[in-house]
């Protein structure tokens, strides 16, 4: 009987385990978008860790190659505000005592897409995230770490969207190579087309 619990309460660890480790894949860079551009530009610094995150999704979904020049793309990620230089952290409240008990971390993003002749084909668009931190003045290295933790969590939800908005983007005129293309095959002589991407609402 003991043997039998012991087995049991594995077989449900391993469970929880397994779901717990999906959901989080999920959130993080197992998205998988059609992107409207053979290549794309990120105007962020080379060093940039958003920049680094971001064209290594761009690169992952295949078919879009990412480039050094904006004049070499078809597509241009234009930041206007680099949230690396704009997060803030603020007072979200006090204890009885008056002293910090939380803050609110906050990270935004401003950025348009433009195509290679320099037209908007996404307007500016603003992405916020804030996440909420405990504050314990005994614990100052355990906090600084698990800022850090929530900036990078933030970062990783900031890439996804980006990549949900950029592969929403209208792109008339511009044709995409042919291996990203879905199974079905085109007929002979005909050209390979792409069917548009529908706009988040």
């Amino acid at each position: 009987m003991t043997t039998t619990s012991k087995f049991l309460g594995a077989a449900v660890l391993t469970a929880a385990l397994t779901l717990s480790g999906c959901g989080f894949h999920l959130r993080g860079d197992s998205g998988h978008y059609t992107l409207p551009f053979p290549s794309l530009y990120v105007g962020l610094p080379e060093s940039s860790p958003l920049a680094i995150d971001l064209k290594r999704n761009i690169r992952a979904n295949g078919g879009t190659t990412v480039v050094n020049s904006a004049k070499d793309a078809d597509g241009v990620i234009d930041v206007l505000s680099n949230p690396e230089k704009t997060k803030t952290k603020t007072i979200l409240s006090l204890n009885s005592n008056g002293r910090v008990r939380q803050y609110l971390l906050t990270y935004n993003i401003v950025f348009r897409v433009l195509d290679k002749q320099g037209t908007e084909l996404l307007g500016p668009t603003t992405i916020t995230l804030t996440r909420p931190i405990d504050f314990n003045e005994t614990q100052l290295l355990a906090k600084e770490q698990e800022e850090a933790l929530l900036y990078k969590d933030m970062q990783t939800d900031l890439v996804q969207q980006m990549m949900r908005r950029i592969a929403a983007v209208k792109t008339p005129g511009v044709s995409l190579p042919p291996a990203p293309l879905p199974t079905d095959k085109q007929p002979s002589g005909q050209p390979s087309t792409i069917p548009p991407a529908v706009p988040i609402q």
